[in-house]
């Protein structure tokens, strides 16, 4: 976002100095046996200690095992072959968990360095359920669905009190007919997107509309695409123009990128709203099911949770569904969408919607950010 050039520059020396600091990269590689891992961003050591009620050396300890997640995961799912049914991080253990179907292909999997659990469904066939659900029309009551590899079966989540209506039973009907399935009452009210009116803060405006930066791009940012569409002008958080909605996509999709100019320049950094320290984006490597992960938006600040599930589709109320969107236990309120998501030092992607508020609690979706930056043909801007 636009500020005055000596800001910038004392904002660019106080990442340097911070991604320089060597005391938290010491304390992970203690807690990993030895071997040294990337340096954890002090924003993020700080905001898992406040929001998932951990000590420093957890912190640290946690980070360093998502590191090591993240990396064996594409080799354990080769190990599995076709037999592969999903996979998960165990943050008692600190281990990725992989699904099988096949006990021939343990070894090959645990030789990567995964733990392996025996399943009956694959998740190519979880997924095929997964699309017939996509095809049904769902009423207000349903809320969301995914396959979740942890219990080998597509979840659907009923918001709390509907799953008495006529419309919502006769939906799961028709969802069990069509492969496994689990019903969960998860969310408490019917999911919604986070955009709003004009409201102070640090945003950015299209119109009457407030949202929030998702991650700089080469020659511009991304964000939610139901914040704008094509063509629609930006302004910044002083309401100079910042630039133009170049692509947008909702419903189906949720994501959009802005060209950027006028005198704005993109750079690879996540705001911590003076709550923790500014975080660094150093690639886009995806986080597995139960990763810490941290939201940055402009109406709540920076908050952090875990991934839930992934490749879910929602059903907001407002009527509008949006396929293989990531859930998370991260808050959110209006004027937080488009915001970015971040684990560790990788972004994850863009603030969609949600249920609940960062006093009460909920949940919240984002969409992948490699999806957007593969569908537009952009690249991110790292550190």
């Amino acid at each position: 976002m636009r500020r005055t050039a000596g800001m910038r520059l004392c904002l660019s020396a106080l990442l340097v100095a911070v991604a320089a600091v060597s005391g938290s990269q010491a304390v992970a590689a203690e807690h990993s046996g030895g071997a040294a891992e990337p340096a954890a961003e002090p924003a993020l050591v700080q905001a898992l200690q406040r929001d998932l009620g951990l000590t420093e050396e957890e912190a640290l300890t946690r980070l360093a095992a998502e590191s090591r997640a993240v990396a064996v995961e594409p080799d354990a799912r080769r190990a599995a072959g076709r037999a592969f049914g999903g996979s998960w991080f165990d943050p008692a253990d600190g281990t990725l968990v992989v699904a099988v179907t096949d006990e021939a292909r343990a070894a090959d999997v645990r030789a990567t360095g995964a733990e392996v659990e025996l399943v009956r469904h694959t998740q190519r066939e979880l997924n095929a359920t997964l699309t017939e659900l996509d095809e049904l029309d769902a009423p207000e009551g349903v809320a969301a669905w995914h396959v979740d590899p942890r219990v080998n079966s597509v979840v659907v989540d009923v918001v709390a009190g509907a799953r008495g209506d006529a419309e919502v039973a006769a939906f799961l009907a028709d969802a069990r007919r069509a492969g496994p399935v689990t019903v969960r009452t998860g969310a408490v009210e019917a999911p919604e997107t986070f955009a709003a009116g004009t409201v102070g803060g640090d945003p950015y405006y299209t119109g009457n509309v407030r949202c929030s930066i998702g991650f700089s791009v080469h020659g511009g940012f991304v964000t939610a695409g139901h914040c704008g569409g094509v063509g629609a002008s930006v302004s910044g958080w002083d309401r100079t123009h910042i630039g133009t909605f170049q692509g947008s996509s909702f419903p189906g999709n949720d994501y959009a990128w802005v060209s950027v100019g006028s005198g704005w320049w993109t750079v690879p950094v996540v705001l911590g709203w003076g709550t923790v320290s500014d975080a660094l984006v150093r690639g886009s490597a995806e986080a597995p099911i139960g990763a810490s992960i941290c939201r940055s938006g402009s109406t709540t600040g920076w908050h952090c949770g875990t991934v839930l599930a992934k490749n879910e589709t929602v059903n907001y109320s407002s009527g509008e569904t949006v396929y293989q969107l990531t859930k998370t236990s991260v808050c959110a309120e209006p004027g937080d969408s488009g915001g970015s998501y971040i684990s560790g030092d990788q972004a994850q992607g863009v603030t969609s919607g949600g249920w609940g508020n960062c006093s009460g609690g909920g949940e919240t979706w984002y969409q992948p950010v490699n999806e957007i930056l593969n569908a537009y043909g952009l690249t991110l801007h790292t550190a």
